[in-house]
């Protein structure tokens, strides 16, 4: 009686597929900056993973918390909910864009005399959150809380201030300091 070995089971292929990448020239802080990305890459992972702006934060990665906040075309964008592709051709200013150690923007020169922070996590998204919060009420775009959406003219209140602010958690509560910084800088005493 001849006994054969056990049949081996086929191996399937395993395919391999490339991710899709593309070239992807961004303008950060002033600056181009050309990269090649995985199609499917936020803005805010190739801020921090590929530009090593890591001033940005990643929080909740699901537009929830404002961490990642930066400013395009001088609006404020959830980085982690857009591809870094959709924005070759607009302007993109992190938290080391707008200023430096040495001449801190006047809202970040307002945090820091207002002490809008504690642990400092939120804070770059706070910050650009409340640099183009300022140019939406300048513009004279209303929100919930705008008491005349007719108006011309907004008044910043402090519910005003929370409303626009309301997508940017800070954890620690320094909400008071941080609206403190935010109506120090639009009355005008940072220049």
């Amino acid at each position: 009686m001849h006994v054969s070995a056990p049949a081996e089971a086929p191996t399937a292929a395993v395919p391999t597929v490339e991710p899709h990448t593309a070239d992807v020239a961004l303008t950060v802080n002033g600056q181009l900056r050309r990269l090649r990305l995985d199609l499917r890459t936020s803005l805010l992972d190739a801020l921090r993973e590929h530009l090593h702006l890591t001033g940005t934060k990643k929080g909740c990665d699901h537009g929830q918390c404002g961490a990642c906040t930066v400013l395009i075309n001088g609006r404020r964008i959830n980085s982690c909910l857009t591809l870094a592709v959709m924005h070759q051709d607009d302007d993109i200013v992190t938290i080391e864009g707008l200023g430096s150690p040495d001449a801190l923007h006047p809202m970040q020169a307002a945090f820091v005399e207002c002490d809008g922070f504690q642990c400092g996590y939120c804070t770059p998204g706070q910050i650009c959150s409340a640099v183009g919060m300022l140019s939406e009420v300048k513009a004279g775009w209303p929100s919930h809380a705008t008491a005349d959406v007719a108006s011309a003219r907004i008044a910043l209140t402090d519910a005003e201030i929370r409303e626009r602010m309301s997508g940017n958690i800070c954890r620690c509560a320094a909400y008071p300091n941080i609206v403190a910084a935010i109506r120090d800088v639009a009355e005008g005493g940072r220049q």
